[in-house]
């Protein structure tokens, strides 16, 4: 699999809104089940929000409703389109990728990860 590349992230204040993007290289992206996880602070990382490669999408609990996970193959990208944002959702944004096409397991690709912080 080829590289992950996370941006976006940022401070925003709470209820705010932030769009984060991750474009990744490779020609068989369209095969991949996508993802996104977070780590707080002092906190394991958690899953997010996931989405097939059929385009099936699948969100925690905690944000949905909330945020947004969509893909687009033609441009080997991934988004997390988050709203209301809560100072809870501070944390490190991780995108991933499986190579299987689906949900199973840990990822086998992981990004740097982009940062949010969520603060009046």
């Amino acid at each position: 699999q080829g590289q992950l590349v996370e941006s976006g992230g940022g401070w925003v204040q709470p209820g705010g809104s932030l769009r984060l993007s991750c474009a990744a290289s490779g020609d068989q992206f369209y095969m991949y089940a996508l993802g996104w996880y977070r780590q707080a602070l002092g906190e394991q990382r958690e899953m997010v929000a996931t989405i097939t490669n059929g385009g099936g999408p699948q969100d925690m609990d905690s944000v949905k409703g909330r945020f947004t996970i969509d893909r687009d193959n033609a441009k080997n990208m991934v988004w997390l389109d988050m709203s209301n944002l809560k100072p809870e959702d501070t944390a490190v944004y991780y995108c991933a990728s499986w190579s299987g096409g689906y949900v199973a397991g840990q990822p086998n690709n992981w990004g740097q990860g982009t940062r949010v912080m969520v603060f009046a």
